[in-house]
């Protein structure tokens, strides 16, 4: 009897260090339950998940220029219940991303070496530009790339990404983190609240802050961690515990990433240059005001 294909994780692997080899492969690791080895075709399609008037839970659009690789990614989305479509190139991207708006993009290697990050820089252009963009407000997305040292990380997130993994990565690892960034969008949009700090206004509702009446152009993780801070305005928030809430995070590793994005938030809320929000409290966190 052959597993489900949801049980065998697709393990993305970096570069093969052969000569003449320069493609990414996926190496398939089967995933043990009770002690038992399993394995199965790992992007086999389950039927009837969904009725014949039923969606997808979302579109995720992923970039990779592997075509084998992104066609398993893909396969393993299908599997889980996801709309899932393979773009191997940026215009191919936006050419997708125009027919079917994704609720989701997940960017891998491109071939050029910066190609990732100026396609993650023009999707969140498309948000500010007047001109038509294929690429739909806030659009979460996750980067998944072999250029993994510190500093890529920090610049991926300060180009607007909402996470990032290092290859090698795990299927069931990308699967998750792509969940938590969906439920925290799905969560920010459904909220029914409007906080207010001073001439500060965070609408949930409508997914909007602005400031003195000027409304703010943030990013999806700059705005959750102001609506975050928002909610209690004087408290002194730790770094591993907006972590934990905004990005999902458990591990003390990243707090580098709390301190990019709050200096970016910091930076459009200071309308009048009184360098009054988002203060940075020494050796433990951040506040508001």
């Amino acid at each position: 009897m052959t597993a489900p294909a949801a049980l065998v994780e697709l393990v993305v692997e970096q570069p093969v260090a052969r000569p003449g080899v320069g493609t990414l492969r996926p190496r398939l690791a089967p995933v043990s339950r009770d002690g038992r080895n399993m394995s199965a075709r790992p992007w086999a399609p389950r039927r009837g998940v969904y009725g014949d008037h039923e969606a997808p839970p979302a579109g995720i659009l992923v970039v990779e220029s592997d075509g084998f690789l992104g066609a398993a990614i893909v396969e393993q989305l299908a599997a889980d219940g996801y709309r899932a479509e393979l773009a191997r190139t940026a215009e191919h991207a936006r050419i997708l991303a125009a027919w079917h708006a994704p609720k989701l993009a997940i960017i891998g290697d491109l071939d050029s070496p910066r190609g990732a990050l100026e396609l993650l820089g023009e999707m969140r252009a498309g948000d500010r530009e007047s001109a038509p963009s294929p690429w739909m407000h806030e659009l979460p997305v996750i980067m998944v790339s072999s250029r993994a040292q510190e500093l890529d990380l920090l610049r991926a997130f300060e180009a607007g990404a909402d996470d990032f993994l290092a290859r090698p990565a795990r299927y069931l690892e990308l699967r998750a983190r792509l969940r938590a960034v969906l439920r925290r969008s799905e969560n920010a949009a459904g909220r029914g609240r409007r906080l207010q700090v001073g001439p500060l206004v965070v609408d949930v509702d409508a997914h909007a802050a602005s400031l003195h009446g000027q409304r703010l152009d943030l990013r999806p993780l700059e705005y959750e961690l102001l609506v975050q801070l928002a909610g209690a305005p004087d408290r002194v928030f730790a770094k591993e515990e907006l972590l934990r809430s905004v990005w999902g995070y458990r591990s003390k590793a990243a707090t580098r990433t709390v301190d990019s994005h709050a200096s970016r938030l910091r930076r459009k809320l200071d309308l009048d240059g009184s360098g009054r929000w988002v203060i940075n409290v020494w050796g433990v966190g951040y506040r508001l005001i």
